[in-house]
């Protein structure tokens, strides 16, 4: 995948792009693909909210900092009969450049095309084929993006097999989740996928494999000899993966109420960061390898059911100043009178195997919450044999994944003075101090880029898929006939305090001691 040159990128941060583009080069998987390939990078759903708001701002940075293959084209493919410059005035918002960029701005824009088309009609797919025949040259590639409702994955995918193939260098597609809505609908649609594409040719997106730290619990875990010999059921006592959002569905009710934070949220980003905490070590790390033991953790993992979990939906803070906050979930106009759709779940899963056999892994995920945060939080077990009267509290290893990406361990010190009085402190690596001049690439920059160079090690396979809805399907399925009602928690809240006794039932200790203090050049978290 050949890149443009540094000169020829005028962006800052020369320790940000070092890093990314050194990390290419290791990462490339080995094609037939000469070093003049062209390449087509095709967005359906162009004039959507996904489009708008993430995959055309990625497709600016990519093409920015000169990430993505010289010379390569982008098309836009939607119903709405739309021109380039209508298309860049609906991203007017989203794709920006700053001071000194402007030039670049109109060079990318000018890279773009646009064709206005039917989801299930040959005729314009086949017109598709041919602007992109028209701007591609020699070997050609195609990467296509589908940005669209699962409700018209089927028709898209076989006309793009029948009519959009390159027919001399590769075609990879990139589906966005959601993957089904339980076991059957998603066996249902992957078996049609596969019998249009190999596996190699499939990408399914999860942005939360592309987050920095997300991907750095396989390095934490692996290349270090500190944690690898605690990390088991004789050291550690519990394991929660928390996701939370400070804002409800801001109008989008509707939509999230097909689906709700279970299948938004915790059956796909949280358990495949459980897949990465809890897998064993894999032979190497070529993606087929780690994704072996991810399926392998998967299959040690029961059923959940209903009495494993606390599900809640938030209600108005009517004191707030915010008036988002003021109104509850049922008030949002686009959600269904009465639904007992949650907004917030708590579920503890059990590992049936050696190393994990009686340690229990909360995933915790919300909306209208009291901050943003996503973490996994590992507690170890208590110091046998204390001879600090008590004064002793649970070590921590807390792995941010956002914001202020970081590693810390809360551990156990004296405080100065004669007396042998303990302080909880730690020992961090937060990122932004110690990559202080270095750009982390977004969670979708990184992804694109994984699909332009081939590896598929943050996408998920079609197994992995199906044993993460054998997991979830009996709980969704039960939720879906019985209706259950949600525990009410207020607007900018933690959440039910019935998922603070889940936590404590299930071996998590939390006393509310520990005061975390930035480090110098650090962002307050």
């Amino acid at each position: 995948m050949p890149l443009r040159t540094e000169s020829e990128c005028p962006e800052g941060n020369p320790e940000g792009l070092k890093l990314l583009r050194d990390s290419l080069k290791k990462v490339q998987i080995s094609t037939n693909s000469p070093t003049d390939a062209s390449h087509v990078f095709v967005v359906f759903g162009a004039s959507g909210d996904l489009a708008r708001k993430k995959i055309y701002p990625t497709l600016w940075a990519l093409y920015r900092d000169s990430l993505v293959p010289k010379g390569t084209q982008i098309f836009g493919y939607a119903r709405s009969k739309l021109s380039v410059s209508q298309l860049r005035e609906k991203c007017v918002g989203t794709v920006k450049a700053k001071e000194g960029e402007e030039d670049l701005l109109e060079q990318f824009w000018a890279s773009n095309h646009y064709v206005a088309g039917s989801y299930d009609t040959q005729r314009d797919f086949e017109l598709l084929n041919q602007e992109m025949v028209a701007a591609e040259r020699g070997h050609a590639n195609r990467l296509f993006y589908l940005a669209l409702p699962p409700s018209v994955f089927k028709p898209v995918t076989s006309m793009l097999k029948a009519a959009c193939m390159s027919p001399t260098g590769w075609t990879r597609v990139i589906v966005e989740k959601p993957f089904g809505k339980d076991s059957a609908s998603s066996t249902d649609l992957s078996d049609h996928l596969k019998k249009l594409f190999s596996e190699e040719q499939l990408y399914r997106i999860d942005h939360y494999l592309g987050k920095e730290m997300v991907q750095n619990l396989i390095s934490l875990r692996f290349g270090n000899m500190i944690f690898g010999p605690t990390w088991n059921r004789d050291s550690i006592a519990s394991v929660t993966i928390t996701f939370k959002e400070p804002f409800g569905t801001q109008g989008r009710g509707g939509y999230f109420d097909e689906f709700g934070i279970i299948r938004d949220v915790m059956q796909n980003h949280l358990l495949q960061i459980l897949c990465l905490a809890a897998m064993e070590k894999p032979v190497t790390t070529s993606p087929d390898d780690i994704r072996d033991e991810k399926v392998k953790v998967l299959k040690a993992i029961p059923s959940l059911s209903l009495s494993s979990c606390v599900l809640g939906q938030y209600c108005g803070d009517p004191d707030s100043e915010d008036p988002d906050a003021r109104l509850g979930y049922l008030e949002d106009p686009t959600v269904p009178e009465g639904s007992s759709c949650p907004t917030f779940a708590a579920a503890v899963l059990k590992i049936n195997n050696e190393r994990w056999d009686g340690v229990p892994f909360m995933l915790k995920c919300g909306k209208a919450l009291n901050e943003r945060k996503a973490e996994v939080r590992i507690q170890y077990k208590d110091v046998p044999g204390d001879i600090f009267n008590g004064g002793t509290v649970r070590n921590e290893l807390v792995i941010r994944v956002q914001p202020n990406e970081s590693v810390y361990v809360k551990v156990m010190t004296k405080t100065p003075g004669m007396s042998f009085n303990l302080q909880e402190t730690e020992l961090d690596l937060t990122y932004k101090s110690r990559y202080r001049d270095a750009r982390l690439p977004e969670a979708y920059e990184r992804l694109i880029l994984d699909v332009f160079v081939g590896s598929q090690m943050h996408f998920v396979r079609s197994d992995e898929l199906a044993e993460a809805w054998r997991i979830f399907t009996p709980l969704l399925h039960t939720i879906e006939k019985d209706k259950p009602e949600p525990i009410k928690y207020k607007y900018g809240s933690r959440g039910p305090a019935e998922a603070d006794t889940l936590a404590m039932q299930n071996n998590f200790n939390y006393t509310g001691r520990y005061k975390w203090t930035a480090p110098a050049h650090s962002p307050k978290k």
